[in-house]
């Protein structure tokens, strides 16, 4: 089984994605160029959104265990071009300091109670990597010179997903289903739903010789191509689909509330 990325890996692969998303933004001719994967957004809007969030997350991750995200207010986002990258910048290594002088135990405040990811500062790195993750590919996509996932983000980026976002204890309003993501890089992942929510977890490999029981409906991609169809960033069509597609049209539409 292979192993997860280290806390190291995580800071180390975030800082990464920042310089390539600040790359991208810096390679437009104006902020105001519109971010196809994200339609109601400039490329300003999306700076600002990430800087906000990266400063967001240092704070939480600074308050440590809280019941509530503490109170926040993010200093306002220069409009000039290399003050809005330096501010981001900022805001980067804010969050980056904050989780190095946290550590990957110490537990706070995050949205993801009822899933299968700890409430810790390492799960917080793991999440916030994705996050950047997909934002340099949404700002990259903006300047027109989308580029994959690095192979170790994305297959992380499939099991952080799953485990963050989809596993819950809310119940599944529909006839219960199990479905497989396989990546083409030889992992795999399988989702329970039913009444008592949605738990992920991983299969052996090659799942498809080791595995007897079936899924209602699987997709197959790369590791890249899982990650972008699980933030909604290409469609399922894109995908190899095998089985009941209409239980992906659910899950998409699903919007647990606990």
């Amino acid at each position: 089984m292979e192993k997860k990325l280290e806390f190291a890996d995580l800071l180390r692969l975030m800082d990464e994605r920042s310089t390539a998303f600040r790359a991208a933004v810096a390679a437009a001719p104006s902020l105001d160029v519109r971010v196809p994967t994200c339609p109601e957004w400039t490329l300003f809007d999306l700076v600002q959104h990430l800087g906000d969030g990266r400063r967001r997350w240092a704070a939480i991750v600074a308050a440590g265990p809280a019941d509530a995200p503490p109170a926040f207010s993010a200093p306002v986002a220069p409009r000039e071009p290399e003050a809005l990258l330096a501010w981001f910048a900022a805001s980067n290594q804010e969050l980056l300091d904050a989780l190095r002088e946290a550590g990957p135990d110490r537990g706070c405040w995050t949205w993801w109670g009822p899933s299968q990811s700890p409430q810790t500062t390492g799960a917080v790195a793991r999440h916030q990597l994705q996050q950047v993750a997909v934002h340099t590919y949404d700002a990259q996509v903006a300047v027109g010179a989308p580029q994959p996932l690095p192979e170790e983000v994305a297959l992380d980026g499939v099991d952080e997903f799953v485990t963050t976002c989809v596993a819950t204890t809310a119940a599944w309003p529909h006839k219960p289903a199990v479905v497989d993501y396989h990546a083409t890089e030889g992992r795999s992942w399988r989702l329970w739903f039913s009444a008592d929510g949605a738990r992920a977890a991983r299969l052996p490999s090659p799942a498809a010789d080791e595995v007897t029981d079936s899924a209602y409906v699987s997709a197959r991609g790369t590791a890249n191509e899982l990650v972008m169809f699980c933030y909604g960033r290409i469609a399922m069509d894109q995908l190899e689909l095998d089985g009941d597609r209409r239980v992906f049209d659910q899950l998409i539409a699903w919007e647990p509330e606990a």
